[in-house]
């Protein structure tokens, strides 16, 4: 018994000796990709909660995956091509311009709408566990990829109902999706470190996203605006996001041009602002989540 005890009490020794000291960085830093890298594992994890929590206990279940896009796309159809005579470029079947448009801000909108308050959300696990905080967000954007393949299948659906099918640049689709989530997560990092401090954030993202909607070329191609106010909408990262996917899934649509210039530069700018400000942030995230 007592070589036992001494035993286990040299085990509980080493143990302690083998305590590792988490300590902020001071000043103003980026985040340790290398850490995050080490948490892969985790973040996979947090995707595959993400995905289920988002159709639990909902009727359809997967279904809404479908039906959004389908609903929104006939919405738009009705009130904006029928009724107030919008018509999408050089003579393309509505449906399909606006099914295109919507396949790609879905992925943006609900992204940042769930990343902005994942940390809060999941306050439980943020301030008793370590790890890098920026998988809560990250976890909550990459989990609506599914919803974006998803929406992209039933786009060559119904643009084979059209007769319509993508060319040799759907090859540049794996580019345009990588851009479409660096916009999403960098203005997602953004507000979710916010809306630790500030809970406002939580009610005011969903009304400007609304507002983003109608200043991005969704229910209206971009060509329609000319001088000035083309180059003002080209600061909007998402009209270069949106052009791009469109052009790489529909054969006739055009190439974006030079209006994807200022996409990359304004997306470059955020993010790398923003994983400036959540590493700050970080050190007190626990605290005040």
């Amino acid at each position: 018994m007592a070589t036992e005890s001494g035993a286990a009490i040299g085990r509980l020794t080493t143990r302690a000796d083998r305590v590792v000291r988490v300590k902020p960085r001071s000043g103003w830093a980026l985040p340790d990709l290398s850490e995050m890298l080490a948490y892969r594992e985790l973040l996979l994890i947090l995707v595959r909660r993400n995905i289920k929590i988002r159709y639990k206990q909902t009727a359809l279940g997967v279904a809404w995956a479908v039906l959004q896009p389908i609903l929104g796309t006939v919405v738009f159809t009705v009130f904006f091509n029928h009724v107030a005579g919008i018509k999408s470029l050089k003579g393309l079947p509505y449906p399909v311009f606006a099914l295109s448009g919507l396949a790609t801000w879905n992925f943006f909108s609900i992204g940042l709408t769930q990343a902005s308050d994942s940390l809060v959300s999941g306050a439980a696990l943020v301030s008793k566990v370590y790890f890098p905080r920026m998988l809560v967000p990250l976890a909550a954007v990459l989990a609506g990829g599914i919803d974006f393949v998803v929406t992209l299948i039933l786009l060559l659906v119904v643009m084979a109902a059209y007769g319509l099918t993508p060319g040799i640049a759907v090859l540049w689709l794996p580019v345009f999706a990588l851009l479409l989530a660096s916009v999403t997560v960098a203005f997602s990092v953004f507000s979710s470190a916010l809306n630790t401090r500030y809970r406002d954030v939580r009610y005011v993202v969903p009304f400007l996203t609304q507002l983003w909607l109608f200043l991005t070329p969704i229910v209206y191609p971009s060509s329609l605006l000319h001088g000035p106010w083309r180059t003002i909408i080209g600061l909007n990262p998402m009209v270069g996001v949106v052009d791009g996917v469109r052009w790489c899934m529909i054969a006739r649509f055009p190439r974006p041009g030079l209006v994807l210039v200022p996409s990359l530069l304004v997306t470059a700018v955020v993010l790398f602002g923003s994983l400036l400000y959540f590493a700050r942030a970080e050190r007190t995230m626990a605290d005040v989540v």
